[in-house]
């Protein structure tokens, strides 16, 4: 979609969503009557008011959805119906999409340039995806002997719950309700406390759509509220979760304490981006290496943030990878030309401030950035930073930052460049540039990570999975293996006499 700012500012002072959650159909305040106001990370204005959740409103939400699945009225419909009904929803999506980017901008920082693609045009994508699946899940007749039938039914899990993260709510939040509603399940979402405008505005749109009440319920306010209450509900079958590994671990534990529902995780990555010196277009493999950490402010699941350069070219691609740094426009995420947005709250922005000066004590080489920028506007924003010559065991080359902080690291050898990459406890994305096909398939299956890229970074659409290895999470979203999250096999063994 082309962008123009006139476009763009016509939407500015759109009202946001009222601080109001969507349970059985009906818009309401919560039982507390507890609001909280959202800062924009913009400018540090109020951008609105979302309602606090308690775990009443938990309880109402999960009751109302169960309700909703046991009566048939969306999980027992005919499968072209619920197709309908998707199609509709990527519809509206696509009809709204301005509209939705600019208030996720708005919401999250994310510069408006990324977050139209991002945001309504990869969840349009999704649910028109997962439409198309609905009518196509059969199941299986398995090889017997004669007088027996066996038979495979796949079968809705029941209700899902699904919690969201500030970074992509809006495109993360489609991997998972548009799959979970296509197997026929109902669902109590929560989104971030942080990022919840564009989530709010999507569910009015599923029920434009016609999705029946009580399918999907949305509880807003804080994760220690209605994150826990949803993780230690007795009567949610199956929790879906993208964020941090810290919360996820609490989940398992929670799912342990509770009805050991399953839990699918998508947690932190520290993703590393190798450059080799048979790649022979440096330029190129710079300006993308700059794009994939610093594109929305380094807060992206599979960001490269760790840059692993060939010895014998490792001074001549620092050159140009700060060349492409420095070009990039940091600034106002509402103007059609940024390239980098804000950081998306305060506290995100202490956060990395503070992993950044870990980085300057410890000695690392700062090659660019390394500072809070356009403070003035009251806006969250850091200039993208580069530090040089990182050890493989620093806490930068380590733990995630969720930040605009590349470390860069020399190797000299593939095997060495393997082993680098596989040192952190993460393996959700990669990538190795080179000419030599043979290494780029060596490439793919030695480094352990759920995406792996060749020659690029970033841009794989929902028709394939992503998926975490080692503490990166468990379990895929997007692409046909995604259904598996919300269905359970049935087997059922006939005598036939």
């Amino acid at each position: 979609m082309m962008l123009d700012q006139l476009d763009i500012e016509a939407h500015v002072n759109d009202p946001v969503p009222a601080p109001e959650m969507l349970i059985d159909g009906q818009w309401t305040t919560g039982i507390e009557g507890a609001e909280t106001n959202i800062t924009s990370p913009v400018d540090g204005s109020t951008l609105g008011t979302i309602a606090s959740g308690s775990r009443a409103d938990v309880d109402r939400a999960v009751t109302a959805a169960r309700h909703a699945f046991d009566d048939g009225r969306w999980s027992a419909c005919p499968p072209a119906l619920r197709k309908k009904v998707l199609h509709r929803i990527a519809d509206l999506i696509e009809q709204h999409a301005l509209e939705l980017a600019v208030l996720g901008s708005r919401d999250n920082g994310t510069e408006i340039s990324m977050s139209i693609k991002a945001e309504p045009g990869s969840a349009a994508a999704t649910f028109r995806y997962y439409a198309e699946c609905v009518d196509k899940v059969y199941g299986e007749i398995a090889a017997t002997p004669p007088g027996t039938l066996g038979m495979v039914h796949k079968e809705a899990v029941g209700v899902v719950g699904a919690i969201i993260p500030w970074n992509f709510p809006l495109m993360i939040s489609a991997w998972k309700i548009a799959p979970a509603l296509a197997a026929g399940n109902s669902m109590v979402v929560k989104p971030p406390e942080v990022a919840s405008f564009s989530m709010l505005r999507l569910a009015q749109l599923c029920q434009e759509a016609g999705l029946p009440d009580g399918v999907l319920n949305v509880v807003t306010g804080q994760g220690s509220v209605v994150g826990a209450a949803i993780a230690d509900h007795m009567d949610i079958d199956v929790l879906a979760f993208t964020g941090s590994g810290a919360t996820g671990r609490r989940l398992l534990e929670a799912s342990a304490r509770s009805n050991l529902k399953r839990v699918y995780l998508e947690l932190g990555g520290k993703s590393p981006n190798i450059i080799f010196d048979d790649y022979d277009d440096l330029d190129m493999a710079a300006n993308v290496a700059a794009g994939a950490i610093f594109r929305n402010s380094g807060q992206v699941c599979v960001a490269g943030s760790r840059v692993l350069v060939q010895r014998s070219i490792y001074q001549s691609f620092l050159d140009k990878f700060k060349t492409a740094t420095d070009r990039l426009i940091v600034g106002d995420p509402l103007n059609v030309a940024t390239q980098a947005g804000a950081i998306a709250s305060q506290d995100q922005c202490q956060s990395v401030m503070g992993k950044i000066e870990a980085a300057k004590a410890d000695g690392l080489a700062l090659v660019t950035g390394g500072e809070q920028i356009l403070v003035q506007t009251g806006g969250t924003y850091i200039a993208p930073t580069i530090f040089a010559d990182v050890p493989a065991d620093n806490a930068l080359a380590q733990d995630e930052v969720f930040g605009p902080v590349a470390a860069v690291t020399p190797f000299d050898t593939e095997e060495e460049a393997i082993a680098l990459a596989n040192s952190t406890v993460y393996g959700l994305a990669g990538a190795a540039w080179t000419n030599n096909l043979s290494r780029a398939h060596r490439m793919i299956s030695a480094v352990k990570t759920g995406v792996m890229h060749i020659n690029t970074y970033g841009g794989a659409d929902v028709t394939v999975p992503l998926g975490g290895h080692g503490q990166s999470g468990n379990g895929y979203d997007k692409s046909l293996h995604a259904l598996e999250k919300y269905m359970n096999l049935k087997t059922a063994w006939i005598n036939l006499g």
